[in-house]
């Protein structure tokens, strides 16, 4: 890729923010390593892994990451049989247990598909008796355990035994009164591993021994008395014998780790590669970031594409697209109106893709994988090479058009800027015109307006512009593709105070031609706005009705899953009521065929019992649905009007006409508290009630309810159990008075009772809608709830 592209899109930046997610030197050696694709295979492949490793660490929180040292140097020398101290040995203990947690942590569930991370985690070895060897051996760098072997242990005891004989004689040398005159001091010390005590130079043949040292003034003399001599030349053997079972032991850890040196490298190279992709994995979710889908075509489509560089807080997102009905893109604007960081965010996110890092921008972003991405951004004028601005650039550009190909991605700043206006919007147009010619995709910024006009009447060519607010004097950074920039530079004086005159004097010296072009590009910009505001409605009209169809399609489905339960539930009775009654049947003719022997009053008096029996039997599995002496006809009625009575058969409930039947017979009855949707033929008309002393229950009810009911409901003080139960009781009761709406009263408080009420007024059969009561209601301290 492109050195210099690569250093003005600040892909070096990226480098860095990653470098510093890695936890080891290695994860961050690859990071270094780092550069942009061009393989599609090979870059699909760095974004699978990268989107595995973010649902990883979504599902199962922050990755194990122990310690990963570089075992190279420590995996020779355990290959030519020497041996590792035991800090070496430490670190690879470490490295050893962080392979084995991370294998046991990124191991695929039961089910799970094999994926790029799951074929990576495959290859580790895991050394869990190395890992014990070392852990029971090893105390420290500097400590062995004395657990390392039974005869490591066995020698410091010794070594423990002889140091307190050695300490207990010279403890009665330094304690005796014949001795003590002769010490400098009363203490046991150690010189040259031999335990010695300080002696006045003038006695030394007062205390027979070995000098071993003096002091610095040589009034002090340190003499091994010969008492402990051969103690302490047996303490010297222990202490060899003790060097050289360390240095078994080590050999022997050494050894173990010497036959698995091969896999142990292997482990490493992985654990580096786990590194860097979990690193890849917390940029990811660091910049909420996603993984674009990828194409070969030269098609790029960015959706709220950010900066990664800006701070979140504050970059305003851009929606890019180029290589589908045009190549060359054309943007123009004010200066800091937001074109270079327009650039940039497209360039940098190109060369975040095709390094296998999820882009900052929204879901249905997509993006190409190009062979070069070329950019000339940025002054980079010479002083020592004597280049202008112009000439710097031109530089760059002449480089670019030397190698660019029909599959390179060119990203150009201020193209012609720098010298005169008119020679360099043509060198600007030439230039355009030689790329769209090659197929290279290209996108300029400029501040030419003939470039504009270019751009409309060139074929694949497109204008785009950076929204700039005339009423705040500044830009809004919003990309427009489609509208080509109006200069404001008229519009921008007028409200800054320059007099009407002067503005008007100005506008004599622009041709008709041009004003007449900057008023079209206005009348598109309001036009633009206008349709926008007009498309935003209509998704928002849409997504109304898409949530309202959602809506009734659950209750339909909710509907049409109680009538199938229903229909269950109706056949299972009837299975069992026809059961129950074959049994009966079958124990009456048991019992007919028992008296067929009997004569006379006495076989009929059992016979008509056996009749009642049956009789009582039948009509205890009927209940009386088509009989009724309120019953006007016992045949369906053939018209009727709103408000007059009916029964409902298949309920056997009384009810009245809410609506006229339809055509298919279809009408609306009120039973009780209950609306009931039902067919004509279901229904036998009542016979019509005089009087008073005949009105229903229902009709009592209803009437004492609308006299007592209030339309409001205070619940403040209760708990939710409570008040749940008030409240169910009050809806049924307000719901029977017809009363339209009602206030719930409970407080402030916590909230927890208003939380409460509100979960239970959600799945209320009587609810149509509630919400807060507004100022003079009562605010947060009440809830107002529509009756159905």
């Amino acid at each position: 890729m492109n050195k210099r592209s690569i250093r003005v899109l600040e892909y070096g930046k990226i480098k860095g923010m990653l470098k510093g997610l890695a936890t080891s030197a290695l994860g961050k050696e690859l990071v270094e390593e780092l550069t942009p694709q061009n393989n599609y295979d090979e870059i699909k492949n760095r974004l699978m892994e990268t989107s595995e490793a973010v649902s990883i660490v979504i599902q199962k929180g922050s990755v194990p990451f122990g310690p990963i040292y570089d075992l190279g140097r420590y995996l020779k020398i355990a290959e030519i049989g020497s041996y590792l101290y035991p800090g070496q040995l430490l670190e690879v203990g470490d490295t050893l247990r962080t392979a084995r947690v991370l294998k046991n942590f990124i191991k695929a569930s039961e089910g799970e598909e094999f994926s790029p991370l799951q074929s990576l985690i495959s290859n580790i070895s895991t050394y869990r008796e190395i890992e014990k060897r070392i852990e029971e051996a090893i105390i420290s760098p500097e400590e062995i355990s004395d657990n390392a072997s039974p005869a490591l242990k066995n020698i410091r005891r010794q070594i423990e035994n002889k140091n307190t004989s050695i300490r207990n004689k010279l403890n009665s040398m330094i304690n005796s009164s014949r001795t003590q005159k002769y010490l400098q001091d009363a203490i046991i010390t150690i010189r040259q591993d031999r335990f010695v005590i300080p002696v006045k130079a003038e006695n030394k043949k007062d205390v027979p021994g070995l000098v071993h040292d003096q002091s610095s003034s040589g009034a002090t003399l340190f003499i091994e008395p010969m008492i402990v001599v051969e103690m302490n030349n047996d303490l010297k053997e222990l202490r060899l014998k003790e060097k050289a079972e360390i240095e078994r032991i080590l050999k022997e850890i050494t050894g173990q780790i010497g036959i698995v040196s091969e896999n142990i490298k292997i482990n490493q190279e992985l654990l580096a590669k786990l590194d860097f992709i979990f690193a890849k994995a917390k940029l990811s979710l660091s910049m909420k970031a996603m993984e674009p889908k990828l194409n070969n075509k030269g098609y790029i489509k960015i959706k709220n594409g950010r900066h990664p560089l800006i701070n979140p807080s504050e970059v305003v997102p851009s929606n890019i697209w180029i290589g589908d009905n045009f190549d060359t893109l054309l943007i123009t604007g004010p200066n800091t109106g937001g074109k270079t960081v327009t650039l940039k965010t497209l360039g940098l996110l190109v060369l975040m893709t095709q390094s296998g890092l999820h882009v900052p921008a929204d879901y249905g972003t997509e993006i190409s994988i190009f062979e070069q991405v070329y950019a000339d951004i940025g002054d980079e004028q010479s002083i020592e090479q004597s280049l202008s601005t112009f000439s710097s650039h031109m530089t760059n550009i002449v480089d670019i058009l030397e190698n660019v190909t029909g599959r390179d991605l060119v990203i150009l700043d201020e193209l012609g800027s720098g010298t005169d206006p008119t020679e360099g919007a043509a060198l600007a147009m030439a230039i355009l015109t030689h790329l769209y010619n090659k197929g290279v995709k290209t996108i300029a910024t400029t501040h030419y307006s003939e470039l504009k006009q270019y751009a409309l009447a060139a074929e694949g060519v497109e204008n785009a512009s950076v929204e700039f607010d005339v009423e705040t004097l500044s830009p809004t950074y919003r990309l427009l593709i489609g509208v080509p920039g109006k200069s404001n530079a008229l519009e921008i004086s007028r409200r800054l105070g320059l007099g009407e005159d002067i503005i008007s004097k100005s506008k004599e010296f622009i041709t008709s031609d041009d004003i007449e072009f900057e008023e079209i590009i206005s009348n598109i910009e309001t036009n633009r706005k206008s349709a926008e505001k007009e498309r935003d409605e209509a998704v928002k009209l849409r997504l109304d009705v898409q949530k309202l169809k959602e809506d009734y399609e659950k209750k339909y489905d909710k509907l049409k899953a109680q009538r199938d339960k229903e229909i269950r539930e109706a056949k299972e009775e009837a299975r069992k009521i026809l059961k129950e009654a074959k049994r009966e049947a079958d124990e009456i003719i048991k019992e007919l065929r028992g008296i067929s022997g009997d004569v006379g009053r006495e076989r009929n008096k059992k016979i008509e019992e056996l009749r009642r029996k049956m009789k009582d039997k039948m009509e205890s599995f009927h209940e009386p649905v088509y009989f009724n002496e309120d019953l006007s006809d016992s045949k369906p009625p053939k018209k009727l009007n709103i408000g007059d009575r009916v029964k409902i058969l298949n309920l056997n409930q009384d009810g009245t006409v809410l609506s006229e039947p339809n055509n298919n017979g279809e009408l609306t009855v009120q039973a009780g508290i209950m609306k009931i949707n039902v067919n004509i033929s279901t229904l036998r008309l009542l016979k019509p009630q005089k009087g008073t002393a005949n009105k229903t229950n229902m009709g009592k009810i209803m009437k004492s309810k609308t006299q007592s009911i209030r339309n409001e409901i205070d619940l403040r003080g209760m708990n939710i159990e409570e008040s749940i139960i008030d409240l169910d009781k009050y809806l049924d009761d307000a719901y029977l008075a017809r009363l339209e709406q009602v206030t719930v009263i409970h407080g402030k408080g916590t909230g927890a009772l208003r939380k409460g009420i509100k979960t239970f007024l959600k799945k209320h059969s009587h609810v149509k809608t509630f919400r807060d009561g507004e100022y003079g209601e009562g605010g947060s301290g009440v809830t107002v709830v529509d009756l159905k």
